[in-house]
């Protein structure tokens, strides 16, 4: 394995939940047109950051531990299938591309390394 398949292979899947947790991000802006006070609105950003929270928590355990990190975040994908009755495949599929990633990252760890 060359050095750029082994950059590619290490920094994609987390380069790409970065980007993932940016783009859920943004469905938490719209409490800003709700007319909420500033607490309510504070308050509702919160709630409305938990998806993010969550996908940030599954990034920092498969930084160090990929295999944890592949099952949370197929954990999280299906939890989002069964919540949303099936729901969009633009938020469980890249769940279950990082899955895949991280695996394939833990697989080839050894490899990574030299």
């Amino acid at each position: 394995m060359n050095t750029v398949t082994k950059r590619l292979l290490f920094w994609s899947p987390r380069i790409l939940c970065i980007l993932f947790a940016i783009f859920l991000s943004l469905f938490a802006l719209d409490v800003f047109n709700e007319g909420y006070g500033f607490g309510e609105t504070i308050l509702a950003l919160l709630i409305h950051l938990v998806p993010t929270y969550l996908v940030v928590i599954a990034l920092v355990i498969a930084w160090r531990w990929e295999w944890a990190g592949s099952i949370l975040f197929v954990a999280l994908a299906l939890f989002y299938m069964a919540s949303s009755g099936g729901g969009s495949w633009l938020i469980f599929g890249p769940l279950f591309l990082l899955a895949l990633l991280f695996l394939l990252n833990w697989m080839y760890r050894a490899q990574l390394k030299t």
